[in-house]
């Protein structure tokens, strides 16, 4: 993942609402209108929050039929995941350092 990449997913996630849209999606796929029936926000908001995330690259859409569906990408977070690691192997190391 490039940095403006990188960038993008964590400012994609630095919006509440789409924290929120991708915990609703950790159990799986959901179309946009079960999506807004579980969030205090209508269809058309949620379509928008989809898209950004979507451009980060956090999450995919598929054509089932007639239904939208959207899931989670997983190669998406890995970098943040690594990200995340990696600052927390590095505070506990200076931690450790300044415990006797």
């Amino acid at each position: 993942m490039s940095d403006q990449a990188f960038d993008l997913a964590f400012d994609a996630l630095g919006d509440p609402m789409r924290r929120r849209i991708v915990e609703r999606l950790r159990p799986g796929p959901l179309p946009v209108g079960e999506l807004a029936a579980q969030l205090p926000i209508g269809r058309p908001a949620v379509s928008k929050h989809l898209k950004v995330l979507q451009g980060a690259g956090l999450v995919e859409h598929r054509s089932v039929g007639t239904r939208n569906l959207y899931a989670l990408a997983p190669p998406g977070f890995t970098p943040l995941q690594q990200w995340l690691a990696g600052m927390w192997d590095d505070a506990l190391t200076a931690f450790s350092r300044e415990i006797p």
